[in-house]
């Protein structure tokens, strides 16, 4: 289908040419976040590999006739409804943040500049573009002054790229400096980004190393369950010499405590819990597993403007340098102010306390840019005025530079009024600098820094304050703030280009000055040479290519919708101290994931082991002919014993707060207690069968016996586990821990339920039995514990440490 493109003229279209669009179908129809519908959640929650696995033993149960056995067939349907629930409140947060956070195009219709979400742009709009703004659809230039755009984020090409009238840019790309306006030429599924959205849309883009150690542990499950189940299978069909209902119930029974049905559940769980906590603190978590990437962070790169400082300015002095006149000074500065078509927050201050310009006609502009840290206007007859900073533009040696570095000590912020012997867009602008006026705004330090500051000292996260501005001034503002190295600023102009020097500053030194956009970007990548995990914050322009290769990208709400585009977290209330939550978030998210492991993949190895034992025993009385040895218990039996050692406590844990920072290696960490648990859990209580059994021919009654002893002997142990797995204990999780033993002390003491899920612990050799066997099997969980912790090099590696007071201030 072939389009005529009409050309469009200074005005952009009229609301008819608009509405005619919408009618053809020329609109900017992207697709939403890539998040998954309703419809698919549903799908994606029900038709799970283990609600199938649980499914089919359910049907077998029913097929017995007992349906009391067949409790576990509730956990296909809390698996998937909590599953569920939880997801859709995840989504309905994200959709909802994501449109607040969306990228809105200033759009010039009928002579009048609108924002509008990118959804509302149709073909042939004109589009205005300043310093930050993102292009959001396909197009050629209409008008350029010193436009300049990076389109690294596509093409990998490092330098911005300059866009002259007829240039093509593409969506996906960001304004670096200048400004202009381009007519959209491609809009929709036709946009180069839009393209790439449906691409990346395909598969995951963020490395999550908890949800890659889960896929790896399932496969080890599913390897180990089909010899298992077949063994099982086998003994109870065919060697234990019972009947078929029996039978099919041993093998369910044997098979059912083998798939960790609540691992999975838990960890998406978790992480939409983690989604929805922080949508209410106004922080859009754009991509799941940086979540789990914030728990990892043990350094932070912040800016000082808008991390540390608040954002607005106040002009506070004008200082007239030399000769200059006070008045003509004051004349330049409203005349610059006015004429930005995009101010920033220092021109925007002088722009509120001189509002009147002189209405100077400009001859020339140099749009300010973070590399050169100036910006410029040539009014002709009234001259070529530069306004930038001062140890940029003046010599160092003179004695306006050091009256300029001296109230720059002070925490304030200085710029340099400056006159040019030529034009500023000459190529060796800005030549012969002639000083005319310091131009001092004041800053105010956030109320709240400190205490953000406090918080990550307490967690073992470093801060690196890496600053466009002066160092001295940047020094200032982080000595206030009792920031450890503060008062000694590096200027980053004398820093090293080689990365493992600029690594070695980097761990010594924490301010940083006159940090170039390049140069924030190397010290990302030279402090991830060095094994740390980066969280880097920004709202400017200048931030974005630091913010994309650091392990995590933290963007201010009120930043430039670059930087909005490329970070996996968004902070919409432009709080430098909503970071904490995030973080705090993060790693109660990890932390209480391998806590929740630890119980569900022992259930995994004790079962598995105890089926293997079972299946073994009873492979061997068909070769040396003895009595075939059945399962010792029932499927209701392994799902009360499920029950308060890990499903109601997992629930719960998964929910509490954990400041642990997370580590790398989750998958042989959590193996280093599961499996020794489970082998000692497994081998404990198929010895207490053994001493409880009485043979293929044994009474009902022996027979819920020797059942009930190995069922205690199990509990014990595993309550054990959940002991351990809860430490260090604080109050709630003592109740926990006591109500879980409450429970099952109830279980196995009231007549009805003894008699409804088929307990008898009357016979007081077995019972006693059974306490002996859960004794030992105590003392080597806890020793099996001890003797990890003692080959990790320190028992706290398997505790969180405790909470500093600035954590439990942020924690409350």
């Amino acid at each position: 289908m072939s389009i005529t493109v009409q050309a469009t003229g200074a005005t952009g279209l009229t609301t008819a040419e608009v509405e005619q669009r919408r009618i053809d179908g020329l609109t900017n129809d992207v697709p939403d976040r890539a998040s998954r519908s309703v419809r698919e959640i549903v799908r994606a929650n029900v038709f799970t590999r283990i609600n199938a696995i649980l499914g089919v033993l359910f049907v077998l149960i029913l097929a017995t006739g007992s349906i009391i056995d067949g409790m576990f067939g509730l956990l296909i349907v809390a698996n998937s409804a909590v599953g569920i629930i939880q997801e859709i409140r995840a989504k309905r947060t994200l959709d909802q943040l994501a449109i607040v956070s969306q990228a809105k195009p200033t759009v010039r219709r009928d002579g009048k500049s609108l924002e509008l979400a990118p959804r509302e742009v149709v073909l042939d709009d004109l589009i205005e573009l300043g310093p930050g703004d993102q292009i959001v659809v396909d197009g050629a230039v209409e008008e350029s002054a010193q436009l300049e755009v990076d389109e690294s984020l596509l093409t990998g090409e490092a330098d911005p790229v300059d866009k002259r009238i007829g240039a093509e840019v593409m969506s996906g790309s960001y304004v670096v400096s200048g400004s202009g306006a381009y007519r959209a030429t491609k809009v929709g599924r036709d946009a180069y980004a839009a393209k790439l959205a449906e691409e990346a849309s395909k598969f995951t883009l963020v490395k999550s190393e908890l949800r890659s150690g889960i896929d790896t542990i399932l496969k080890v499950i599913t390897y180990l369950l089909i010899p298992a189940g077949l063994l099982s299978i086998y003994n109870q069909l065919f060697s234990s010499q019972e009947s078929w209902r029996p039978a099919v119930s041993g093998m369910v029974a044997a098979l059912v405590p083998m798939v960790p049905e609540g691992l999975v559940l838990m960890t998406s769980v978790a992480f939409a819990v983690g989604v929805v906590r922080l949508g209410r603190r106004k922080c859009l978590v754009q991509e799941l597993p940086a979540i789990e990437g914030l728990a990892r962070v043990d350094v932070v790169c912040a800016d000082k403007t808008g991390t540390l400082t608040e954002n607005g300015m106040r002009l506070s002095d004008i200082k007239t340098l030399g000769d200059a006149d006070d008045a003509e000074a004051r004349r330049a500065l409203a005349a610059l102010a006015a004429d930005d078509p995009r101010p920033n927050a220092s021109v925007q201050a002088i722009g509120e306390a001189l509002p009147d310009g002189p209405g100077w006609q400009h001859t020339a502009v140099a749009p300010f840019s973070s590399a050169k840290k100036w910006s410029g206007y040539s009014y002709g007859e009234h001259g070529d005025w530069l306004l930038g900073a001062p140890d940029v533009l003046l010599d160092p040696a003179s004695e306006d530079a050091r009256v300029a570095e001296e109230l720059g000590s002070t925490g304030l912020r200085i710029l340099l009024l400056a006159r040019s012997d030529r034009a500023v867009d000459a190529a060796d602008a800005p030549g012969t600098v002639t000083p005319a006026a310091l131009v001092v705004l004041e800053q105010k330090i956030r109320p709240d820094a400190r205490a953000t500051l406090e918080y990550f000292a307490g967690q073992d996260v470093s801060i690196k304050v890496i600053s466009g501005d002066n160092a001295v001034s940047v020094g200032a503002v982080a000595s206030s703030l009792d920031l450890p190295g503060g008062g000694h600023a590096v200027d980053a102009r004398e820093l090293p280009d080689h990365r493992d020097e600029l690594a070695d500053i980097l761990e010594s030194e924490t301010t940083f000055g006159r940090v170039r956009p390049d140069q924030k970007r190397a010290m990302v990548g030279a402090l991830q040479s060095r094994g740390h995990t980066v969280a880097m914050t920004g709202d400017g322009v200048n931030d974005v290519l630091a913010l994309k290769d650091s392990d995590i990208g933290v963007a201010m709400g009120a930043g430039s919708p670059a930087t909005r585009a490329v970070a996996q977290i968004v902070l919409l209330d432009n709080k430098f101290a909503t970071l904490p939550y995030v973080v705090g978030e993060g790693r109660r998210v990890i932390g209480n994931i391998e806590r929740v492991s630890n119980l569900f993949l022992t259930k995994t190895v004790y079962a598995v082991l105890l089926a293997f034992l079972v299946g073994l025993a009873g492979v061997g009385s068909q070769i040396f002919d003895y009595e075939p040895i059945p399962y010792p218990f029932l499927p209701r039996h392994v799902t009360i014993a499920a029950w308060f050692t890990i499903g109601i406590p997992a629930f719960i844990l998964s929910l509490a707060p954990n400041n642990e920072r997370a580590r790398t290696g989750f998958v042989p960490r959590v193996l280093r207690l599961a499996i020794p648990s489970g082998v000692v859990i497994g081998t404990a209580t198929f010895v207490a069968y053994l001493i409880a059994y009485a043979g293929p021919h044994a009474s009902e009654q022996q027979k819920e016996q020797a059942g009930t002893t190995a069922l205690i002997t199990l509990i014990m142990i595993a309550l054990w586990v959940l002991a351990i797995v809860a430490r260090p204990y604080v109050w709630w999780k003592v109740v926990l821990i006591t109500a879980s033993v409450v429970a099952y002390l109830f279980l196995f003491t009231v007549p009805f339920t003894r008699h409804f899920f088929k307990l008898d612990p009357s016979n007081i050799r077995l019972t006693t039995a059974a306490i002996i066997c859960g004794a030992i099997g105590i003392a080597l969980v806890e020793a099996a514990w001890w003797i990890s912790a003692a080959l990790q090099g320190q028992r706290g590696q398997l505790l969180p440490p405790a909470p500093s007071g600035a954590a439990r201030q942020l924690d409350r």
